[in-house]
């Protein structure tokens, strides 16, 4: 258990928590509400508080027996408003700029004093462009205006991601290639970085902000520190035992691969950016992810699980 978990003089919040979940999905910024839900569900339950998931049909399954299972969707939640009765804090994830006014009107009527959006770094750049273009900062001043307390989560892309075949798009044909293959392909090979944060370490993140004042009316950057391709190969060569070949592509190279995989566009352009950018300023973003506060390890009160200790809990997907 995490030593935040175990924290006595956290204040805790009474009441049922929200969880909501969505399929996964392959646009820019999603996230993999199903594997981040079901690691927050065992922490909020090892805490003690009431967990109640709004899921998907494909996602119902794989709760702990404690939890009480909705089938329903957070894009149209009017369709099952039932599961907001009781409801004292929402983690909000999956939610869409057309329908997210909707479910924070169905929290707020049954009385939750709290909402914390699985968000993303989206918003930074959304905001340069018309308000009627807007994703994410769409949902975040829904979210500021809802009459709720409320805390941003923006991610790093989280490590599961792969498995859930989740953004972002690097690595996600791994697990298929190495099995088969014995072989990574992607571009960047050698240079290429991209920031990681483990899905147990994301959780407890938004734990401490669902039971907590702490952290209300900010935004909580989780990030983890940018790894490098070459050190994920590794990783999972040396958890497998043995070697795993190579092959350094072109950006199109990538792009077409990840296009016949179902990625969009923004997404690969997105993922091809990032292992560029963090390759070449790699030390600039390093100080960035050390400066933010408070760090994810402020907030959980221990390092941070590395991908060394992802692999190792996820290797049989690369067997």
């Amino acid at each position: 258990m995490d030593r935040f978990e175990q924290n006595e003089k956290t204040p805790v919040t009474e009441g049922i928590c929200l969880l909501t979940v969505v399929s996964p999905r392959r646009d820019e910024g999603n996230s993999p509400t199903g594997i981040v839900g079901r690691c927050l569900a065992r922490q909020l339950l090892a805490m003690g508080r009431q967990v109640r998931v709004m899921a998907e049909p494909d996602q119902c399954g794989g709760w702990p027996d404690a939890v009480d299972v909705v089938e329903g969707t957070i894009t149209r939640p009017l369709e099952c408003a039932r599961a907001f009765d009781g409801v004292e804090a929402v983690f909000l994830a999956g939610a869409h700029p057309s329908t997210v006014q909707d479910a924070l009107t169905l929290a707020r009527n049954a009385s939750a004093r709290r909402v914390v959006l699985l968000s993303s770094h989206g918003p930074e750049y959304e905001e340069a462009n018309p308000p009627e273009t807007w994703f994410w900062l769409a949902i975040e001043r829904a979210v500021e205006h809802s009459g709720m307390a409320w805390t941003h989560i923006r991610p790093s892309a989280v490590m599961s991601a792969v498995i859930e075949s989740t953004y972002p798009a690097t690595g996600s044909d791994w697990p298929d290639t190495v099995r088969a293959e014995g072989v990574v392909r992607e571009a960047f090979l050698n240079q290429g970085h991209y920031p990681f944060i483990h899905e147990q370490d994301l959780a407890a993140v938004v734990a401490a902000a669902l039971i907590s004042d702490d952290y209300t009316g900010t935004v909580i950057e989780a990030v983890g520190p940018p790894l490098s391709t070459r050190s994920r190969i590794r990783s999972i060569a040396t958890a497998l035992g043995r070697d795993i070949d190579t092959v350094d592509l072109a950006a199109d190279e990538s792009r077409a691969i990840w296009r016949r995989r179902g990625w969009p566009d923004g997404a690969i352009d997105v993922t091809l950016y990032a292992l560029e950018e963090y390759g070449a300023r790699f030390a600039e973003l390093v100080q960035w992810t050390l400066d933010q506060h408070p760090s994810v390890q402020d907030i959980i009160g221990r390092p941070l699980r590395t991908y060394d200790d992802w692999v190792s809990e996820n290797i049989d997907s690369f067997r």
